[in-house]
């Protein structure tokens, strides 16, 4: 079974517009879960412009499913980590000034910061995930620096779903076999919707979670939260 983590970032940041705590954060955390979210993602960032690092720790108290952090490991990133030891924690290489994550880790060029980023959050009982790009390489690269998963970024899948999905999901099957063939499970995440997620779910049927956010929270302004999730839940059986 594919798993569906609602990433909770873009009710942080309609709460953050308009100051004050409406919509709560932490009370839609628990409403995704009880609407049937298998688990929670936050990517809290350096300038906290939308999830803060004291919703993490808020977090941390309530989510009953999974919950998953993501980030760029630095030093912060890292504290945070081991205080609230997640179930897992997602590796991208975001700089602090980019809106959203645009491109994976290069795996082998880094290997060295990773490798040793990966041991010390195994080493606190996290899994650890590492977002690449659809290459071969990459998802080796993950295995060679002792990560558990990979997610996949799916940007361009999205972008060219439209024009010719089966094109378009082909480097990710390829990607995920290739991952699967070195022991790593296989996540995945950006701009999956409505549209695109279950033929990504039916051609890559091992998939063990997807992380989607901005596309469902859109969604629910005209669905409805647990409507959404029950759509999106939908769309990972077929």
């Amino acid at each position: 079974m594919t798993r569906l983590s609602v990433n909770i970032n873009k009710i942080a940041t309609l709460r953050n517009a308009r100051g004050g705590n409406n919509p709560d954060v932490i009370q839609v955390a628990i409403d995704c879960e009880r609407f049937g979210a298998q688990g929670i993602t936050v990517h809290p960032r350096p300038d906290e412009r939308h999830i803060r690092y004291n919703d993490v720790l808020q977090l941390k108290a309530v989510v009953k499913t999974e919950f998953n952090i993501e980030g760029y490991p630095d030093d912060r990133f890292m504290k945070l980590i081991r205080e609230v030891k997640p179930e897992q924690a997602t590796l991208v290489p975001d700089g602090p000034n980019v809106i959203t994550s645009n491109a994976g880790w290069d795996t082998v060029k880094n290997a060295g910061l990773l490798k040793e980023v990966v041991a010390e959050l195994k080493g606190s009982g996290t899994r650890v995930s590492i977002f690449v790009d659809p290459l071969i390489v990459m998802a080796e690269g993950a295995a060679n620096v002792g990560a558990d998963r990979i997610e996949l970024y799916t940007e361009p899948y999205a972008k060219e779903f439209s024009a010719n999905k089966e094109k378009a999901v082909k480097p990710y099957t390829e990607a995920a076999r290739a991952a699967r063939a070195v022991g790593l499970g296989i996540n995945a995440g950006h701009d999956l919707d409505l549209r695109n997620l279950q033929f990504l779910k039916q051609s890559i049927p091992y998939m063990d979670e997807v992380s989607i956010g901005h596309a469902l929270i859109s969604d629910a302004l005209y669905f409805g939260l647990e409507n959404t999730i029950q759509l999106y839940l939908r769309q990972l059986k077929g």
